[in-house]
């Protein structure tokens, strides 16, 4: 199960996705990789109450992924703290959010599934795309939108020509298994995927 959390918040904030493994399959809160576990956020975002939205769904919550650590990420990483005791994994192990580190050419437990990390640097020098090949799942952060659209590179660490360098390899890195993009902003992506990764390469190197 992949369920937005912050689909109904309307202050700014990025999407959180939490992902839940199939009822009665038992995954451990870390594996042997160091790796997260059954019930995990992808990106927490801001202004909105979410340990009250992740106790909808599940009792407890294993571990917080981020793709990136722009503050609409990560604003609500603070109550998860205090309400979990949740560890976070992202690319930046400096970054006083993230925990553990999560680099390039890795893998990540989310909910029952591998999910394999992709560094996607151009919107924020730590950025992140993690896809589950099996399910062909792809979490793009702000990498990439829906309808062609891509992420800002007019804030600090951004740069269009790395961003162009990262969507083209996302591209590469996921083609002909790509059934469903979830983005850190805005809709998921669910028909011809691919396709959109397409447009977006091109409205990016326009400028």
């Amino acid at each position: 199960m992949i369920q937005n959390l912050a689909i109904d918040a309307t202050g700014m904030t990025s999407n959180a996705f939490l992902v839940v493994g199939p009822p009665g399959v038992h995954q451990p809160a870390t594996d042997d990789d160091g790796a997260t576990g059954q019930r995990v956020l992808v990106d927490c975002g801001a202004n909105f109450d979410a340990p009250s939205a992740v106790r909808d769904h599940v009792d407890e919550l294993d571990a917080v992924v981020l793709t990136h650590t722009h503050p609409d990420h990560v604003g609500t990483l603070p109550d998860l703290r205090a309400a979990f005791d949740v560890e976070t994994w992202g690319y930046d192990p400096t970054h006083s959010v993230v925990d553990n580190e999560l680099g390039a050419d890795e893998t990540v437990t989310l909910g029952t599934e591998r999910f394999e990390t992709l560094h996607t640097p151009g919107h924020k020098d730590d950025h992140l795309c993690l896809f589950g090949r099996e399910s062909g799942v792809l979490f793009a952060g702000d990498l990439v939108f829906a309808d062609g659209a891509f992420g800002r590179t007019d804030l600090a660490e951004g740069d269009r020509d790395e961003l162009v360098d990262s969507i083209d390899r996302l591209r590469e890195w996921v083609a002909g298994d790509l059934t469903e993009i979830h983005t850190g902003h805005g809709r998921s992506i669910t028909n011809e995927p691919e396709a959109s990764l397409e447009l977006s390469a091109r409205a990016a190197r326009v400028r």
